[in-house]
């Protein structure tokens, strides 16, 4: 079977060797007898593994004790209503920072439940850069930031401080870069991208700043209440906590958040460079504001894209289209993307500029 090389930008490539454990322990795990999919949530194993995981999320990222480290369900999309619902008062003001798609989903859902301020838009250019111009209202109940926008291929890298709390999208460059998670009162991620399969999101919060949340809201909805229940008032995603503690265990062997840096920023340039040197393709995001993350590029028309989108799916290389509402390119490369595979990627793009370009040659002949 032909390998596959896989850009998709959600769910995540994972580590083969993340993907061997889970799939045993689908069948048998740690030889109980069970599978992690029936395993009792409220056994001694699992518990171990909420705490194992929230170790090495403390530790990767150099978690203040005076954080708690949350594993809800939801999805991001969640947080973008539970974040406001928790934190956004009657007689406040919300700031949000508006990026591109998900930051305008986050927008509309606080909208639900008080006003916001929107106090800069990259929309002038169709987000092809990250505002840095703007004042925030000292007032505010916080600030919202998506710190990378996986359609628009940008991505914030200077968290200034700006007097007012800070709550961060990082679904999707969660671990793949240094943070001082101490700059944040409340990041959250979707676990889909850098830590393992979709159904878990992973919340890091201040705890001061959890208390300044309001009290009557529902309980699945309040960030203290699972704090309080080790993240399991309910049910958890089991298998997605599990898979994510086997992720995380990987990104440790790597070096860490340090060492997949340094990989991410290798592979980031390696592709960066031969779009720009490329004469069928253009990158769409402002240099200083390309995202390491989620690479976007056109192709200079309509005919070369789907061309490319054919040659690159023959030589095994899938994901790689852009999102439906933009077209083009989208090439993700997260933590478990290999260096090889990116060099795959770009030779296909060094040999379909060739047999473009001759074959021009010869029609014009």
């Amino acid at each position: 079977m032909l390998k596959k090389y896989n850009f998709g930008a959600g769910p995540c490539i994972l580590p083969s060797a993340v993907m061997e454990q889970a799939a045993q322990a689908v069948i048998n795990w740690n030889g109980m007898g069970l599978s992690i999919l029936e395993v009792s949530h409220r056994s001694p194993e699992f518990e171990e593994v909420v705490l194992k995981t929230q170790l090495l999320v403390r530790e990767l990222l150099s978690v203040p004790d005076n954080y708690s480290v949350l594993f809800l369900q939801g999805g991001a999309s969640t947080q973008f209503a539970m974040v406001a619902m928790n934190f956004l008062s009657e007689g406040k003001k919300a700031a949000y920072l508006d990026t591109g798609y998900f930051a305008l989903k986050a927008i509309k859902e606080a909208k639900l439940f008080g006003e916001v301020d929107v106090i800069a838009t990259s929309k002038d250019k169709d987000y092809a850069y990250i505002p840095d111009n703007f004042q925030v209202d000292a007032g505010s109940a916080y600030l919202h930031l998506t710190s990378n926008n996986t359609i628009e291929g940008t991505e914030i890298f200077d968290f200034s401080a700006t007097g007012v709390p800070l709550v961060c999208d990082m679904s999707s460059d969660i671990f793949s870069r240094k943070i001082e998670v101490r700059d944040f009162d409340l990041i959250y991620a979707g676990a889909q991208k850098n830590m393992g399969p979709a159904g878990m999101t992973l919340v890091i919060a201040k705890n001061e700043f959890l208390e300044k949340g309001k009290k009557e809201i529902p309980s699945m909805m309040d960030y203290r209440i699972f704090r309080d229940n080790m993240s399991m008032y309910n049910t958890p995603p089991v298998f997605s906590i599990y898979v994510a503690m086997l992720n995380l265990l990987w990104l440790k062997d790597q070096g860490g958040v340090s060492g997949i840096e340094r990989s991410n920023i290798d592979k980031a340039k390696l592709l960066y460079a031969e779009i720009d040197r490329n004469s069928l393709f253009y990158g769409t995001a402002e240099v200083a504001h390309r995202s390491r993350m989620n690479v976007t590029f056109q192709a200079i028309d309509k005919g070369v894209e789907q061309a490319f989108l054919k040659f690159a799916a023959e030589k095994g290389i899938v994901g790689i289209k852009g999102y439906r509402t933009v077209g083009g390119f989208r090439a993700s490369l997260y933590n478990a993307l290999p260096l090889s595979s990116v060099a795959v990627l770009v030779e296909a793009m060094v040999s379909f500029e060739k047999i473009y370009s001759d074959k021009t040659v010869l029609e014009l002949e």
